[in-house]
């Protein structure tokens, strides 16, 4: 099979142990049961029965970008924008480390109003009081600041892809360049963070060809985190009289990521839990070992609508961790209290990965 000229070729590093028609078999549901617990295997032997906990502060909804599938798109009038100030941010925060969160995300719409300073000093003051590991999801900052706010202390950085064909890139959020973000994860890469990325499953227009191209390419980048939900279309978007994406699909792409890319951290999404509650629960039996409980505020929590469904419990913030965790339990499964470093080499709690090779972690 030909690799669209629009992606990386895949070394053939990363097929040794599955090759294309077999993803295609798989995708297709073809022995679902074996490739479920092929993906479970191998996260049970890189991961054990942990499965690590991150509490996200969506500390704004506010937005400049124009996605076709995200409820947070600028042009969506009928959304209550908000901000919260730095004190209930690290409220929040210590809210979280005292339920026994060991990482804090911060995570926002593309919103400028904070400036570089202002996040670094969250990003100080939360590291300096708290034994946590931080991970920015701020979007398309400039890569000056993520270098300045690595020297802060932030560990990690989420960037979403969402869809891995450029011209489906472009199309989707609203004419962006596809090259521009892959070069933003890859200097993230260099800077010494451990870099997530992801796609969205089931976009209009994907079809099985372009899932496996999704996920090769995704591969492809040696990520440390990996996310893959299913599309939920918003009815304030473009997209919203679209279907939206197979649960089960998205399964079988957790799972082959998770053979492919061992050593990544990979979530049970919120948007397989917003689709059906039991499918969050079912990702972690199927090669998953991630959750990410908010830990927004009550009083903006349902304002972070990126999908329906996203942030829809009315459950108490201080609740959010312990569901989590007595998901995790009632699975005969482990809520971890590590920061959860991603597995290179089969090392707990591995150290982030710098320019020159491995440094100490913070």
């Amino acid at each position: 099979m030909q690799q669209s000229h629009e992606h990386h070729s895949t070394p053939s590093s990363t097929m040794h142990t599955i090759n294309e028609q077999d993803i295609l078999t798989y995708l297709l549901g073809v022995n679902d049961a074996e490739l479920f617990e092929r993906a479970n295997d191998i996260k049970v032997q890189r991961f054990g029965d942990e499965i690590f906990l991150r509490a996200i502060i969506e500390f704004s909804n506010v937005c400049d970008k124009k996605c076709h599938y995200c409820g947070l798109r600028a042009p969506n009038g009928k959304t209550e924008r908000y901000r919260m100030t730095k004190e209930d941010i690290l409220d929040a925060a210590a809210l979280a480390t005292s339920e026994g969160a060991a990482t804090i995300v911060l995570q926002s719409g593309d919103d400028f109003s904070y400036s570089t300073e202002d996040i670094g000093s969250l990003i100080q003051e939360i590291k300096s009081s708290h034994d946590v590991a931080v991970t920015l999801s701020l979007g398309d900052r400039g890569l000056d600041e993520y270098a300045y706010w690595h020297d802060c202390g932030a560990d990690r950085c989420l960037l979403k892809l969402e869809v891995t064909n450029p011209r489906l890139y472009k199309r989707f959020r609203g004419g962006e360049d596809f090259s521009s973000r892959l070069h933003k994860i890859k200097f993230l890469q260099h800077l010494g963070y451990e870099v997530g990325s992801g796609v969205i499953v089931g976009l209009p227009d994907a079809d099985l060809i372009s899932t496996l191209r999704d996920i090769l390419f995704i591969t492809d980048l040696d990520l440390d985190m990996i996310a893959a939900g299913p599309f939920i279309p918003h009815p304030q978007t473009p997209l919203a009289d679209m279907e939206h994406g197979c649960i089960d699909l998205s399964h079988r792409m957790t799972a082959l990521l998770r053979i492919l890319n061992p050593h990544a951290n990979i979530p049970a999404t919120s948007a397989l839990g917003a689709l059906d509650s039991d499918s969050q629960k079912l990702g972690l039996l199927r090669g998953c070992n991630v959750l990410m409980p908010s830990m927004t505020p009550e009083r903006h929590r349902s304002d972070y609508t990126i999908y329906p469904g996203k942030n829809a419990s009315n459950i108490d913030i201080t609740d959010s961790l312990k569901l989590a965790k007595d998901m995790i339990s009632a699975l005969g499964l482990v809520p971890s209290s590590s920061k959860g470093f991603s597995r290179r080499n089969n090392v707990h709690e591995s150290t982030p990965r710098s320019a020159s090779g491995y440094s100490a972690r913070r």
